[in-house]
């Protein structure tokens, strides 16, 4: 699966003392992601009209090299479903870099629950669909006489 990409500029207020993000701001990075990955009017709606909501079961994060103030990030994700009441994210912060080269700084598995407005299990809705295929970049203009 092609993972969907949503990217983070990373401010003053998301780092500590050595200018590295700060570790628990990630979950709020790939939450971020999750959001977009579904929309928020879709969230709002599952919620107003269908009584559905999503809670946090289990995350795990590795981290592997820090982000630091002023970079832009790339976080990806793919997901699939585990069970009727589970969704897996995979996720990752890499860095946005035009080459596409880098390596993953942070890789983690969120586990998601769907409940009712009562806190119960129930199964979930359908997952947002594969990510649609980026287009092809224009072509370069045709050099002049």
């Amino acid at each position: 699966m092609r993972p969907h990409v949503h990217r983070v500029q990373v401010y003053y207020e998301d780092t500590d003392l050595s200018g590295a993000v700060y570790h628990a701001n990630f979950l709020k990075y790939f939450e971020r992601a999750r959001e977009h990955l579904f929309g928020p009017e879709r969230l709002v709606r599952l919620w107003e009209d269908e009584a559905l909501g999503f809670v946090v079961y289990k995350a795990a994060l590795h981290f592997r090299a820090p982000a630091r103030l002023g970079d832009v990030l790339e976080i990806r994700t793919t997901w699939r479903q585990d069970g009727r009441f589970r969704a897996i994210f995979d996720q990752q912060a890499w860095p946005a870099r035009s080459d596409g080269a880098g390596a993953a700084l942070v890789i983690g598995e969120i586990q998601l629950a769907c409940v009712d407005r009562q806190g119960k299990l129930a199964p979930l809705p359908a997952l947002p669909p594969e990510p649609p295929e980026p287009p092809d970049p224009p072509d370069p203009p045709a050099a002049g006489p």
